[in-house]
């Protein structure tokens, strides 16, 4: 099993992802662990990530950004058995590229919120 953590933006594949058509349509899946407790805050990664979540909202909204999906997986039906469920599920549809970029690039956008909250993370993009 893989042990590395990622909570952040890969710089290489973002480059990659920024030389996209801009106006295409993106769906975002988030694959989201959370910490047992966030040092910074003595909160569970799941009251911090709700923190991020209320703090984000006006940033996706302004994205009009839509949440598709926000789950927690029950059981794993293909795949292997011992292999790791994460905490949540998490979709959100961007009507472009751009929206999403002009959102996490924005001033005040509070992504520290979320890299606390999280133990591990993936963040992949969809079509």
């Amino acid at each position: 099993m893989n042990t590395k953590s990622h909570t952040e933006i890969n710089q290489d594949q973002f480059k990659s992802f920024t030389q996209l058509p801009t106006d295409t349509p993106v769906v975002m899946m988030n694959l989201l662990k959370f910490k047992m407790e966030v040092s910074e805050t003595e909160m569970t990664g799941v009251e911090a990530y709700k923190n991020y979540m209320k703090a984000a909202m006006p940033f996706f909204q302004k994205a009009n950004a839509e949440v598709l999906y926000m789950g927690k997986p029950q059981s794993m039906l293909i795949g292997p058995e011992d292999e790791m469920l994460w905490d949540k599920v998490l979709l959100i549809k961007y009507h472009s590229i751009a929206d999403f970029l002009n959102m996490i690039q924005a001033e005040g956008y509070p992504a520290h919120l979320r890299t606390q909250a999280l133990e591990d993370s993936r963040l992949i993009h969809c079509v």
